[in-house]
């Protein structure tokens, strides 16, 4: 389980495929290894991986088919910054919201417009991650716990901070970069608990009528 808050951005050394698919990810970093053994999970870019080999200057880890096909790690390029954070601390600060590094999909940068010392990002993103995001609601961002701020058809918004651009990856992308997207996990077992409750697959929609049928 992770925060949202990242510790610091590493640099994508390689990905190398592995035999019969996946590929094997190599970072650069320093402040994720303080502590982190083999074995460790680390949320690369907000993706939950698993730490398969240590150096000084880095670690590796495995990356499955399924993970590339549904993060944008095998988009890119040696040189680029990676967002890393550490597991939570079962006795840590619990600074961003409940994120678990099972990222739903990719989202596309479609606008950064700064005003005063933020920046907007209009992230574009399919109908099935957009229909648990909400305004004032949180989502994870490439790893970064982030409040959206209003929604639309095909997109939702949110308003970043310097402190947040500087320290993360997010500051140096703009429009056409895709983006890990990770919904609130609540809203998850929420719509999936309503929809057991009325007896319908996993796959359907929330909606209001479902919500008054049950009560509410």
């Amino acid at each position: 389980m992770f925060t949202g808050i990242v510790e610091e951005t590493g640099i994508l050394r390689s990905l190398r495929p592995a035999p019969g698919g996946g590929g094997v990810l190599a970072v650069r970093c320093r402040a994720a290894l303080d502590g982190s053994r083999v074995g460790d999970s680390i949320a690369v870019n907000g993706v939950c991986l698993t730490v398969s080999s240590l150096a000084e200057d880095g670690f590796s880890a495995d990356v499955m088919p399924e993970t590339l096909r549904r993060s944008n790690l095998g988009l890119l390029s040696p040189g680029t910054r990676l967002n890393l954070e550490r597991a939570m601390p079962a006795d840590g600060r619990f600074g961003g919201h409940l994120v678990t590094g099972h990222i739903d999909g990719r989202g596309s940068i479609r606008s950064a417009a700064r005003e005063g010392n933020a920046v907007w990002y209009t992230i574009g993103c399919c109908p099935e991650i957009l229909r648990l995001i909400v305004p004032k609601g949180s989502v994870a961002v490439d790893g970064i716990s982030l409040t959206v701020t209003d929604t639309g058809p095909v997109f939702f918004r949110v308003s970043v901070i310097p402190h947040t651009a500087s320290l993360t990856s997010l500051g140096g992308r703009g429009p056409g970069d895709t983006v890990n997207l990770e919904n609130d996990c609540i809203g998850r077992y929420v719509e999936r608990l309503l929809q057991a409750g009325m007896g319908q697959k996993p796959a359907g929609a929330l909606t209001a009528e479902a919500l008054s049928a049950l009560g509410f």
